[in-house]
């Protein structure tokens, strides 16, 4: 099921973020965060977003959040999202499930505006975006040193509504939570989990 991150999935979250780290430049942390640092980002996170896991009998088998982009007050209806799956679990579409609970959390909050920042080449994590309707808009060169060498990272997007229209407060995620509409938004990509 999709559920809230909580304390005690920390652990599990790091263990399957440690190998991205490790081994690729998905992520451009350096060295695998101690729990307690993992702990106090995602905390920060939850302060203003989801962060969601997939448990499944107990196990956490990939988790996703919307972190914030800049920290300028204007950039305030806008998240970054980022989703990161076991590597064992990767072919039942968890990470499909996660981001559809989490785009229409967000939606359900009055963000206007979902950003994606994918290392390049990443053939994978592009398509997976553009299923969800994320459009290109630019690449930044050279923007980060891992593994020895130099990455570029290209920029994805996705508008949660009309732009033209004003922005509307955001609405904190225990208020969305607590109502019907909030819960199926929760609940929603449970049921595109291939079984």
């Amino acid at each position: 099921m999709i559920r809230i991150a909580q304390a005690s999935d920390m652990a599990e979250m790091l263990a399957i973020y440690a190998p991205f780290v490790e081994k690729t430049a998905i992520t451009f942390d350096m060295k695998v965060p101690s729990l307690a640092e993992f702990t106090e980002r995602i905390k920060k996170i939850q302060k203003e977003a989801p962060c969601l896991v997939y448990d499944l009998d107990g196990a956490v088998l990939g988790y996703a959040y919307a972190g914030k982009h800049r920290t300028r007050e204007a950039y305030k209806w806008t998240r970054e999202m980022s989703v990161y799956i076991r590597e064992d679990a990767k072919a039942k579409k968890y990470g499909t499930a996660l981001y559809t609970s989490m785009i229409e959390l967000l939606q359900c909050q009055n963000y206007r505006t979902v950003l994606a920042g994918i290392t390049l080449p990443n053939i994978p994590s592009v398509n997976f975006h553009e299923r969800f309707g994320f459009h290109p808009v630019g690449v930044y060169d050279n923007v980060g040193y891992k593994l020895g060498k130099s990455h570029r990272v290209g920029w994805w997007q996705l508008m949660l509504g009309d732009y033209l229209e004003p922005a509307k407060e955001i609405v904190s995620l225990d208020q969305v939570l607590a109502t019907e509409e909030g819960q199926k938004a929760l609940k929603r990509g449970e049921s595109r989990i291939l079984v």
